[in-house]
């Protein structure tokens, strides 16, 4: 099933749309460059990892790999396709429970609890509904009043949800409100990073926290671009149904 994370990520990544996207083996990465706090007086300019998953079913045995270090999840599902929202619950099981831990209901997988499932985690979770220039006004106005009824997985979790055209370099451009979801998003990820109870970057700036992450004014030779001053990235993980 596709449902377009990788046209997402590159649009997330590069501002512009991906005109021939191909099938996921595994994992690719998009790199974002993302102003912390940006206006105010702590803004700091960070990349993040856009760790896009292959959601074939004959490699979910081995997905687990990529979900450790995990700072944030962003979970894509088709606007055109319902069963492809439900399976939402099943990702984010599928991602708590590389530790062994179970978030659902008397351990039934198809039973599920966000409010354990973020006591579990505090994971940062933002949600995204593509092809909406396949969804007509009829098919938004049914797709709200489900939601309203059950619930969306956005809702549930707590979590911002954006809707857009992946080919439709206007859908996340600065100044939009999407555009705010995603910075908030972004920024709550680097805080769970580095300003989590764990963290003792910004209490200790004689060293790295982790050889993954650091600001882009620490020195360091990055693999994902030629500049001095590049530093690795954050970790976030993309997964969809």
């Amino acid at each position: 099933m596709r449902v377009g994370k990788t046209s997402l990520t590159h649009l997330i990544a590069h501002s512009e749309p991906l005109t021939s996207p191909g099938w996921t083996v595994g994992c690719s990465v998009e790199v974002k460059l993302h102003e912390y706090k940006e206006g105010t007086p702590q803004q700091k300019t960070f990349f993040v990892e856009l760790w896009d998953i292959g959601g074939s079913v004959s490699h979910k045995n081995t997905r687990g790999v990529f979900y450790t270090p995990t700072h944030g999840v962003i979970l894509v599902h088709d606007l055109t396709n319902r069963k492809s929202h439900e399976n939402l619950k099943q990702w984010l099981m599928e991602i708590i429970n590389k530790d062994g831990k179970d978030i659902g209901k008397g351990g039934n997988d198809t039973d599920f609890d966000p409010e354990q499932f973020l006591g579990a985690t505090h994971i940062p979770i933002l949600v995204f509904g593509t092809k909406l220039d396949l969804v007509d006004e009829a098919q938004i106005s049914k797709l709200r009043q489900r939601s309203s009824i059950t619930g969306s997985i956005a809702e549930q979790c707590g979590a911002d949800e954006i809707c857009l055209n992946c080919h439709d370099t206007r859908s996340v451009a600065a100044g939009t409100t999407d555009a705010v979801k995603l910075s908030r998003f972004f920024d709550k990820v680097i805080e769970r990073k580095y300003f989590s109870k764990d963290s003792s970057f910004f209490n200790d700036k004689r060293k790295f926290v982790s050889p993954f992450t650091s600001p882009l004014n620490t020195p360091f030779n990055s693999p994902f671009a030629t500049s001095s001053f590049s530093s690795p990235p954050t970790n976030l993980d993309t997964v969809i149904e």
